[in-house]
């Protein structure tokens, strides 16, 4: 118990003006990071905590609840530091709900997952789509897209692999199966045989540029030193499609692209093909979310689309795009605002950035 109201010793690490900054702010983006103590209450709690705003002198700070309760506070009662935050609570139920889709043959309805997770089917649907930035129908829609591609590479028929993928008919499947593959079900299977891919090479302030499209929008945009270099790696990620040589019209599709990567201001209205996994598709949209001229950290990523232990797979997401600039993956740092690594290369990644705080 507190017998005094003098203010105990702060731990070291922290760095207090900036603890206290957080606190007057009740900054949420805290949480987790530090909690405060406040000596004539005998109580610690989170930075966000809603109560009122005690007096700075009476205000410690420590790393941790076992710090805050070693020093003789309690926890909260109104914030509750020493359990997982809303926030985090939500996350979780997120998690939960994606693993259920995944899992199941068929899509659970809205009401389903709602109820599993134990949430109200509006509540759940409004803080699902906050958290991985699409709705649970999409999420469950682009993972069976990736079941599907996946099955059509390892099943016997095309027939089968409609059906492992959770379809109920061909005919379901087929209807929207462009939409899906980019092409028929039979040309995937054989690697982009008969599907055309038209694109062009070109030359920016960055080096070299391949931009190419299929009939759903633009599917690559690579960044390098060689030309042939990204010839080949457009073949190899379709060995039986049918490359086309860009003509004068694609050449108002590339320049746009160039334009996006010389003036990052400029406004980008094409449509892209964008084709990965479920998870893929939530880092992906997560990183379209950060605006032009700021950036974020793995980690941050990870916790927008609901996994905050997931950062090496959001590093893995990143570098699996194929749509350099459009799907702006060189706006994420590490933690210690350090670049990493980039598939086109770090200097390009920091000439972009360099380009889009300017702006």
């Amino acid at each position: 118990m507190i017998r005094t109201t003098t203010k105990p010793k702060e731990r070291r690490g922290l760095d207090s003006d900036r603890c206290w900054a957080a606190v007057a702010a009740r900054d949420k983006a805290s949480d987790g990071q530090f909690y405060y103590s406040v000596a004539t209450t005998g109580v610690y709690c989170r930075p966000s905590c809603a109560a009122r705003l005690a007096s700075r002198k009476n205000v410690a700070f420590h790393k941790s609840c076992k710090d805050a309760e070693a020093a003789g506070f309690r926890p909260c009662k109104r914030c509750k530091p020493n359990e997982p935050s809303l926030a985090a609570q939500y996350a979780q139920k997120v998690a939960e709900a994606c693993r259920l889709i995944e899992a199941a043959e068929e899509a659970p309805t809205l009401d389903e997952l709602a109820a599993e997770v134990g949430v109200s089917p509006y509540h759940f649907h409004r803080v699902f789509k906050a958290i991985t930035g699409v709705t649970p129908k999409a999420y469950a829609v682009a993972h069976r897209q990736q079941r599907v591609r996946t099955n059509l590479k390892t099943s016997n028929s095309v027939t089968e692999a409609i059906h492992e993928s959770g379809f109920n008919s061909s005919g379901r499947f087929y209807a929207s199966s462009a939409a899906v593959l980019g092409m028929s079900p039979s040309d995937f299977r054989n690697g982009g045989a008969n599907a055309d891919m038209r694109f062009a090479i070109g030359e920016c302030s960055l080096g070299s540029i391949l931009v190419a499209v299929s009939d759903k929008g633009i599917s690559a945009i690579f960044l390098g030193d060689d030309p042939d270099d990204l010839a080949r790696t457009l073949q190899d990620r379709f060995p039986k499609a049918n490359l086309i040589g860009g003509d004068r019209a694609f050449e108002v599709v590339v320049a746009k692209v160039i334009g996006l990567i010389e003036e990052p201001a400029t406004s980008f209205d094409l449509p892209l093909d964008v084709r990965g996994t479920a998870f893929q598709h939530r880092v992906w949209q997560a990183l379209r979310d950060i605006p032009a001229g700021t950036t974020a950290t793995y980690s941050e990523i990870a916790k927008r689309i609901g996994m905050p232990k997931a950062m090496r797979a959001v590093a893995a997401a990143c570098a699996a795009n194929k749509l350099a600039v459009a799907i702006p993956c060189h706006r994420v740092v590490r933690n210690d605002g350090a670049l990493s690594g980039y598939r086109w290369g770090v200097e390009r990644k920091r000439a972009l950035i360099a380009r889009e705080t300017k702006g």
